[in-house]
């Protein structure tokens, strides 16, 4: 099984976002304590991401060097967020079963 880690952002306090989900998904890569960090950007995270400035910042930085961010479709459209999401180069895609399918691979998930 592959070095990869999975967050599951749900948390939409601005600080945290900060200070720990993008913080250590950015800063563990680069590293290289993980081959792979994807971050799932589920419920009123994506409205804090379409709406951030500085988040969005963090967050193409984090882009750059290989962080990957995907958000899930429901939460996307029913925030009225999707385009801003594709916009930031987020993949926006249904996330229900490929997140089960995760816990279910026993593969490394933190939920923020």
């Amino acid at each position: 099984m592959p070095n990869k880690l999975n967050i599951l952002w749900t948390n939409a306090d601005p600080v945290t976002a900060e200070l720990m989900v993008l913080m250590y998904a950015h800063n563990t890569l680069k590293r290289k304590l993980w081959e792979q960090v994807r971050v799932i950007i589920w419920g009123a995270t994506a409205k804090l991401v379409a709406e951030d400035v500085h988040i969005q910042h963090l967050i193409k930085d984090a882009q750059k060097d290989g962080v990957v961010f995907s958000a899930c479709v429901a939460c996307a459209e029913r925030l009225g967020v999707k385009g801003e999401l594709k916009e930031l180069s987020i993949e926006v895609k249904s996330w229900g079963a490929p997140l089960t399918e995760l816990m279910q691979h026993d593969e490394k998930l933190i939920t923020i």
